[in-house]
């Protein structure tokens, strides 16, 4: 690899020392390193990241990294996270090894892990992309909201819930588990749905197949009230929809490319990222 795209989060590296140790190290191996470039929103500007870039670096945590997944999927380029938040499951590399990592890029010590994703399709004819879920959840007021489940075109069922969480299993240790879903190893491709806060005892979770097409139509108020929910995307990028309205919710066409150095597992990972917890 040689040109790198330094992504940073300002709030978890203030005085940018972690990014200018990465500039510094890159350039003195006589690679190119460009900064990203961000509105005054702070969001990346996508049209300014050069085509020809070989590989983004995060700085910051999990959050970080699944915001640039978002913002570089057309690109399709691969991902390292420099891990600067708390638990860090998707960044790969801790602060106090760096430059080691960094050689084995350079060496072409690495692997490259392709993580599903999901697209979120509304009636408008937008649509946007997670990494981790897509959650349709109940929007002002503590109410029940109706959700009118199809999968294939087929009714499922009528969820009473806060919400529904549609998860990947990159996000299945996100939303998804703190809801009671499944825990999923990462490069699995299937799709887990998790009600939130259900008003029934028998409410699960439901593992579906990639190959699944789930459509969401939101139902009317008890008061036949128009109801209105709020649609996340990675906890980001909300819309709204109202009674009757649906969105269309299917495995993305593309992935995110996660650039991997150790060796540990998963399972290895989880144990020692939840601090012993039983899982």
């Amino acid at each position: 690899m040689e040109r790198f795209l330094i992504i940073t989060n300002l709030e978890k590296d203030t005085n940018l020392k972690v990014t200018y140790q990465i500039d510094e190290y890159l350039k003195n191996k006589g690679r190119q390193s460009i900064r990203c470039e961000r509105d005054d929103m702070g969001m990346m500007i996508a049209d300014r990241v050069p085509k020809e870039i070989d590989c983004a670096i995060v700085i910051g945590g999990d959050g970080t990294m699944i915001r640039a997944a978002r913002e570089l999927v057309e690109l399709q380029i691969p991902i390292l996270g420099v891990n600067m938040g708390t638990l860090g499951y998707l960044t790969e590399v801790e602060l106090k090894d760096i430059e080691m990592a960094l050689e084995c890029i350079l060496k072409k010590e690495y692997e490259l892990e392709d993580r599903m994703m999901l697209s979120g399709h509304f009636e408008d004819g937008s649509s946007a992309h997670a990494l981790n879920d897509i959650v349709v959840s109940r929007s002002g007021s503590i109410h029940i909201v109706d959700f009118h489940i199809y999968v294939n075109g087929k009714f499922l069922n009528t969820c009473q819930a806060d919400g529904l969480i549609i998860s990947t299993p990159t996000g299945s240790t996100a939303y998804n588990l703190s809801a009671g879903g499944p825990i999923v190893e990462p490069t699995a491709e299937l799709i887990v749905m998790t009600p939130i806060c259900s008003h029934a005892l028998n409410a699960r979770s439901i593992v579906l197949s990639h190959q699944d097409e789930i459509t969401v139509v939101i139902g009317k108020s008890r008061g036949k009230k128009e109801e209105v929910t709020e649609v996340t995307f990675d906890g980001a990028d909300m819309r709204y929809l109202h009674s009757g309205e649906k969105i269309m919710i299917q495995k993305a066409k593309d992935v995110t490319r996660m650039i991997k150095l150790g060796k540990s597992s998963f399972l290895e990972i989880l144990a020692r990222k939840m601090g012993g917890n039983e899982l």
